[in-house]
């Protein structure tokens, strides 16, 4: 059977056909039957379909509570305990920074002299008391035992604390230590 020159719409206008149909069903199973509302099958509610020019809202949460996971616990390293409340702090090794000078003990008095101050400015309430050798401190006078107390990067952090020592030693002032 010999073909002509137009036979080949015939197969083309079936196919568009039967395409035509699939659309139409996708179509309709997609839609709502015309409804205004949509029921959420997680909360078994019916919630209405947005018909604003904005953004439609979205479904409510649901009410039920749902088992969490516990929190994951992090292990921190305890602090390190604080030295007993008799015991003096010494100024770390090679730090430069600010203190706060209790008193200056003649070296002629003696280490002893000064410890004992430090153990009165301990038991005044100040923390990180302790001795330092002037003669050691290119920024001190030499000659003397320095009680002080506090070890800070800064004057402004060292005058914030001022005013705690003088409640105790009305002579505490802010003091630069450079080795």
């Amino acid at each position: 059977m010999p073909w002509y020159p137009g036979d080949w719409v015939w197969p083309v206008i079936g196919a568009l056909i039967i395409a035509a149909l699939g659309a139409a069903l996708a179509i309709l199973a997609n839609q709502d039957n015309g409804s205004a509302t949509k029921t959420s099958a997680a909360t078994n509610a019916t919630v209405p379909v947005g018909t604003g020019t904005g953004p439609a809202s979205p479904p409510p949460a649901p009410t039920s509570t749902l088992p969490t996971a516990p929190e994951p616990t992090t292990v921190e390293p305890p602090p390190p305990p604080p030295p007993p409340s008799n015991q003096l702090t010494e100024w770390p090794a090679g730090q430069n920074g600010w203190t706060i000078v209790l008193a200056s003990v003649p070296q002629s008095g003696g280490r002893a002299a000064a410890a004992s101050e430090g153990r009165k400015a301990l038991s005044a309430g100040l923390t990180d008391v302790g001795v330092l050798n002037s003669s050691e401190f290119s920024s001190l006078h030499s000659g003397y035992f320095v009680v002080f107390s506090g070890i800070y990067n800064s004057q402004s952090e060292a005058r914030s604390n001022v005013g705690t020592a003088k409640a105790s030693y009305p002579q505490a002032y802010a003091r630069q230590i450079v080795q």
